[in-house]
């Protein structure tokens, strides 16, 4: 499992979120698109939207359709990453969440299994300022993304996210044995690429486990001895081929971008087939980025594709990090101090 760790993203740096028409906050009208809504409403952590050609891009796919909600005229504009956590109706909770009894769930991410004693944190929703989003409704959402993919490429955080989703999806389905993987993986443990198929509805929804998202590889030839792998900034995960054509792309790193999953193991940086043994754990990590969004911008249509980035997420281990006594146990709700460490 991957562990969360306390460090400074270049994401700002990298794509001036007032400026860059490519990479932005989320915005977007909330009377256009009901299924984004739905979608946001389970990726509960802050997410990047990319929009691939700085405009309002046409969607094809079923859940995002414009033609699911008739569109009124008015220049309202709704920002789902600012907001705030607010405490649901137990009655909402019962009809929506589900229970560690899911058979998609990992042993390692079921906390009350795991001796987590309080279960108030499943009674937490996102509310956005100005404005509200929708119930999950599984029943909808696919019917809305009948003949679709949904793809989640990452480390643990995308992980966790798509065995969610697919928790939340399989409560709306009749007979969940149906719910297969389609290469007959197992999902426990499993490191690589797993697709769940979902047949009534001709959907998949896969998980691509790549924490760097460019490629780690071999070092250079004649590398010092200390080095064992390197991470190569300029060039794209491999498997980058099979997302193409995705309807849905979720992306998340960060957390492996540390000394200890780098330096401390060997791994150092690499560019233009060149060992780089002075170059910083975050430059390496701008210079992967800006590799990401080059792939992006290319391989990708925007007329059919939909692309969402995510990268840390808040530290919660306290007194000390994950290795060195560090607890996660002592906060039951969610942080309000934006300012806090």
């Amino acid at each position: 499992m991957d562990h969360h760790q306390e460090s400074n993203s270049p994401l700002k740096q990298l794509f001036p979120l007032s400026s860059s028409p490519f990479f932005s906050t989320f915005k977007i009208k909330k009377h256009i698109f009901v299924g984004i809504s739905l979608l946001i409403s389970f990726l509960i952590f802050s997410v990047t939207f990319v929009d691939l050609v700085g405009i309002k891009p046409h969607i094809c796919f079923g859940f995002f359709s414009s033609s699911s909600t008739k569109e009124r005229r008015d220049d309202h504009v709704c920002d789902f990453s600012h907001g705030k956590w607010v405490r649901s109706r137990q009655r909402d909770v019962d009809g929506t969440s589900y229970g560690e009894e899911c058979r998609f769930l990992d042993p390692g991410f079921r906390c009350l299994n795991n001796g987590r004693k309080d279960s108030g944190f499943r009674q937490w929703r996102w509310q956005p300022h100005g404005c509200d989003l929708p119930r999950f409704n599984a029943t909808d959402f696919l019917e809305r993304s009948r003949n679709g993919r949904i793809v989640f490429v990452g480390d643990s955080i995308g992980r966790n996210q798509w065995e969610s989703l697919l928790c939340m999806l399989s409560q709306a389905v009749s007979n969940q044995s149906e719910i297969y993987e389609v290469n007959g993986n197992p999902i426990s443990k499993h490191k690589g690429f797993l697709s769940m198929r979902f047949p009534e509805h001709n959907l998949t929804v896969e998980y691509h486990r790549t924490p760097f998202l460019v490629v780690v590889a071999r070092p250079p030839e004649n590398s010092p001895e200390d080095v064992k792998m390197t991470v190569r900034v300029d060039e794209f995960n491999w498997q980058a081929k099979k997302w193409v054509g995705s309807d849905v792309l979720v992306f998340n790193t960060g957390h492996w971008w540390n000394e200890d999953k780098t330096f401390n193991i060997g791994c150092y940086f690499q560019q233009g087939g060149k060992l780089n043994k002075t170059m910083g754990v975050m430059e390496g990590f701008k210079k992967s980025l800006k590799t990401w969004k080059s792939w992006v911008l290319e391989k990708l249509d925007p007329e059919s594709s939909y692309v969402f980035f995510r990268s840390f997420s808040p530290v919660h281990y306290r007194n000390g990090t994950w290795n060195l006594g560090g607890l996660c146990d002592a906060d039951t709700e969610p942080e309000t101090d934006m300012k806090k460490e």
